[in-house]
């Protein structure tokens, strides 16, 4: 009995101690924040906060705001999104190696990658323009032309080709060899067969390629220094700026043209050949392409990008508000 006791009241005293010893931290706890500068402690504060803020843009999710109708109508001009980050593993620091991860992105997935067109100004200014535009939810961001717009340092893309397809484009319309098959797929008969119902905008019809291509025969005899013939100049007529709607048709028909010209030229039947063979994706890279296809610039004019360059998954739409929701 006399042992019962004595271990209880060791119990009560271990105890009795804990809570002074906590009581006395809270004291000078406060003591320590009344003599504390109001001044020191709201940037205190915000530092706290804005660490809180890069910690989550970093490694989970971050925000972007969508600069072009590269998208529509999947995203449009303006559209404030979520991308996940963590999915296919988050980068250590901005530009740098990326953590690894289980999960690698899959055909139809709208990623966000780092855009192979883009001329860095060195890591000091990359890594000071992504944590500004992750702190301030990418409302401002330093890295702009000569006329003020922001550099597409990022790019937000569906992905639509995957290690082994091949794609060739017909008049604007995408098919597709996939890895180990022998037969060509008209992307729209594939995206409806699948039940996606994302739609592939267009900004021209059918009925216009064939100014497209009169055009292209137009500018063939103009790279001659000869003059068009009239049939030639009559159907390519009101052409306007349709041209830059489609430049696969329209260089396409320029380049049959000089082919046939100066056949003895390799040169045109090289550029030829690529846009007639079109598009692989090799091992490890993925083809991204745009929603409007007649207006995004695209794994169709830089390829595939590499799988590790893929920064993160288009998540959620979370402005306007009258657009929120998931991206799909």
């Amino acid at each position: 009995m006399v042992q019962k006791i004595d271990f209880f009241d060791r119990i009560q005293v271990l105890t009795e101690a804990c809570l002074a010893r906590r009581r006395r931290s809270r004291r000078i706890k406060k003591e320590k924040q009344k003599d504390k500068n109001p001044v020191l402690d709201w940037i205190e504060a915000f530092l706290w906060a804005a660490g809180m803020v890069l910690l989550a843009n970093q490694y989970l999710i971050q925000a972007y705001q969508i600069p072009s109708g590269s998208m529509i109508d999947t995203l449009l001009i303006g559209d404030r999104v979520f991308v996940n980050k963590l999915v296919y593993g988050p980068e250590l620091l901005p530009g740098l190696a990326k953590l690894p991860s289980p999960v690698r992105p899959k055909r139809n997935n709208v990623i966000i990658f780092e855009n192979p067109s883009y001329i860095s100004r060195g890591p000091v200014f990359d890594i000071a323009q992504r944590v500004i535009y992750m702190l301030t939810l990418s409302l401002v961001d330093i890295d702009k032309d000569e006329k003020g717009n922001p550099k597409p340092h990022f790019l937000i893309k569906r992905a639509a080709g995957m290690a082994g397809d091949r794609f060739i484009i017909e008049r604007g319309d995408m098919k597709i060899r996939f890895s180990g098959e022998d037969r060509w797929v008209n992307e729209a008969d594939y995206k409806a067969g699948r039940g996606w119902n994302h739609r592939l905008s267009r900004l021209i019809e059918k009925d216009v390629y064939p100014v497209l291509e009169a055009a292209g025969k137009a500018e063939a005899y103009m790279n001659m220094g000869l003059p068009p013939p009239e049939h030639i100049r009559a159907a390519a007529a009101g052409l306007s700026n349709l041209r830059h709607a489609d430049s696969f048709a329209h260089e396409t028909s320029r380049l049959e043209t000089l082919r046939g010209a100066f056949p003895h030229d390799r040169r045109y039947g090289m550029y030829l050949t690529r846009l007639s063979r079109g598009w692989y994706v090799p091992e490890g890279r993925i083809l991204p392409l745009g929603d409007n296809r007649d207006n995004s610039q695209d794994g169709r004019y830089f390829g595939p990008v590499r799988a590790a360059k893929v920064l993160g998954q288009g998540a959620f739409i979370y402005w306007p508000l009258r657009r929120a929701g998931p991206i799909r």
